[in-house]
């Protein structure tokens, strides 16, 4: 009896084993059939900077996922290198300063590319002086040379734009646009340069090192425009269209996060993206972006910020008259 009762036992014991593996191994083939069921975006951006915070919060916290959407990202330094990467299929969303879509609409391409969604409003570098400069003042770069950028980029767009707003002439400042966006760092650690226009996280941990010190930030100077924003070929929106809407929910989310907490919370969120930083420098990092006001508070591009673009690119002569904000943009953020 005490034998039988045994071999009893043993059954159900087993029995309940089974079970548990069953359920686990569904468990986890429903799990693997949620994961092969999102729709998977190959997203190109121009750089790897918490200036986008809300891009990345988007990623950590799921936004994408709940829309149906995996983000395979890759880093794509240069504008103009992220638009070719969409032009040839390699990427479906390129992340960069709109000015690369203006370029390549006056070149006459048939399937030019448009911009759906935007993330930033303003200039994300800071300024970083070789020597520690106490009140500094924009005259202090009269005389001085400056690592801004390529020529006809955001960032050196945005620089002389400072320059003109903080009354001072271009022409007095040694604007050096020979350094590619992706060296400048390594360029000003090798003596090149007075100053230098960098973003986070690379200015903090210039400072960090002892070779620089902030001193201001230059979106602060130039003013408002979709500064970096999403885009995709003309003919990729009008055939995925339901599927950016999407896409650009999930940014939407990403951005009304980082309007309504704490850099502490953000950083905590997006530290992953960042391993080779502390979280303190991050936290100071968020702080600076977000106490510069740099990000939209929705996806969606004003003509009229679209427009300050365009008026700066004007100014520097790098565009001849205005292109239509229908043709270049289609908002996807309703």
């Amino acid at each position: 009896m005490i034998i039988l009762k045994k071999n009893v036992f043993k059954s159900i014991l087993c029995l309940f084993i089974l079970t548990i593996g069953l359920f686990s191994i569904t468990g986890c083939k429903d799990e693997e059939s949620k994961t092969n069921d999102l729709k998977v975006i190959h997203l190109g951006e121009v750089t790897h900077s918490a200036f986008y915070a809300p891009l990345y919060i988007a990623m950590e916290k799921g936004y994408f996922k709940d829309e149906g959407i995996k983000i395979d990202l890759t880093l794509i330094s240069g504008a103009n290198n992220v638009t070719a990467a969409v032009l040839s299929d390699d990427v479906e969303v390129g992340f960069c300063g709109p000015e690369a879509t203006i370029y390549i609409y006056n070149g006459g391409e048939k399937d030019y590319i448009k911009t759906f969604a935007g993330l930033t409003k303003r200039d994300g570098q800071f300024l970083v002086s070789r020597t520690k400069i106490d009140d500094f003042d924009w005259k202090d770069l009269e005389g001085k040379e400056v690592l801004a950028g390529r020529t006809g980029g955001m960032p050196e767009l945005n620089f002389e734009n400072a320059l003109k707003n903080a009354k001072i002439e271009k022409s007095k400042v040694k604007i050096n646009t020979s350094v590619d966006f992706a060296s400048l760092t390594s360029a000003f650690i090798g003596g090149e340069g007075d100053f230098v226009n960098l973003f986070e996280p690379n200015a903090t941990k210039l400072v960090n090192m002892g070779f620089g010190h902030v001193v201001d930030n230059i979106g602060s100077k130039s003013g408002d425009m979709p500064y970096t924003a999403f885009n995709a070929k003309k003919s990729y929106i009008e055939d995925n269209k339901e599927l950016l809407e999407k896409f650009t929910n999930a940014i939407a989310k990403g951005l009304k996060f980082c309007e309504n907490e704490e850099p502490k919370v953000i950083a905590e969120e997006i530290i992953g993206q960042f391993p080779d930083t502390s979280i303190n420098d991050l936290i100071t990092i968020v702080k600076r972006y977000k106490d510069a006001d740099s990000w939209l508070k929705t996806p969606h591009i004003e003509e009229e910020l679209f427009n300050n673009l365009q008026s700066i690119m004007l100014d520097s002569k790098q565009i001849k008259e205005y292109v239509p904000f229908d043709d270049l943009v289609e908002n996807l953020y309703r």
